[in-house]
């Protein structure tokens, strides 16, 4: 780990104690593994404490690690299934800094953080719409990139690869409608095909 990073992480600990779950350095980049009710504290004093200074959030997206590990640890999922992952900027000091919490399986909330970046809304609307997280204060939590209608999440884990619908404009109804699926399905594993005898004297 870098002097840089030292530093920032030995301020954090003092700041943040028990709220910081874990601390790790991947490809020169920082991690903070942050508790999931105290994700707001720790991401204002991120923004305005001037050691840290992280004034843009960046990026905000859900994670799904429903076979995260599976082929090394017989089969068995360690840990929660959800996380929410956040990239922060400082400015002034030229740093970069990921921050991941953790969430309830059968209901991932966690609480909006648009009241300290404002570009958080399209992002957290974002995680809603494709992985079902619930930011808890988000002024206006709605899909924002499928239909209103729209029936689960697509970018979780277990969402059906072939849907048993398809959806179009009707010009007549003036709104979008659902219809069983018109196409058939493709096969994308190549078709081998062998002569009998081939390859014999």
């Amino acid at each position: 780990m870098t002097d840089g990073h030292q530093d920032i992480v030995a301020h954090a600990r003092e700041l943040f104690g028990e709220a910081l779950a874990e601390v790790s350095e991947r490809a020169g980049e920082l991690t903070f593994e942050v508790r999931r009710e105290k994700l707001t504290d720790v991401c204002r004093t991120l923004r305005d404490d001037p050691h840290f200074s992280f004034e843009q959030l960046i990026d905000l997206c859900g994670v799904d690690y429903l076979d995260h590990g599976r082929e090394s640890r017989n089969g068995a999922r360690q840990g929660p299934r959800f996380a929410v992952v956040c990239h922060l900027l400082s400015i002034r000091h030229n740093r970069r800094l990921r921050l991941r919490t953790f969430l309830d399986d059968a209901m991932p909330m966690v609480a909006s953080l648009t009241d300290i970046w404002n570009s958080a809304n399209w992002f957290e609307r974002e995680a809603f719409d494709l992985f079902g997280i619930v930011f808890e204060g988000h002024p206006d939590l709605r899909r924002i990139l499928t239909d209103y209608g729209f029936v689960g999440h697509p970018f979780r884990k277990d969402f059906p690869l072939i849907g048993q619908v398809e959806m179009r404009y009707d010009a007549e109804k003036q709104r979008v409608v659902y219809e069983p699926v018109s196409i058939e399905p493709r096969v994308l594993v190549p078709r081998v095909i062998r002569e009998e005898g081939f390859g014999r004297g």
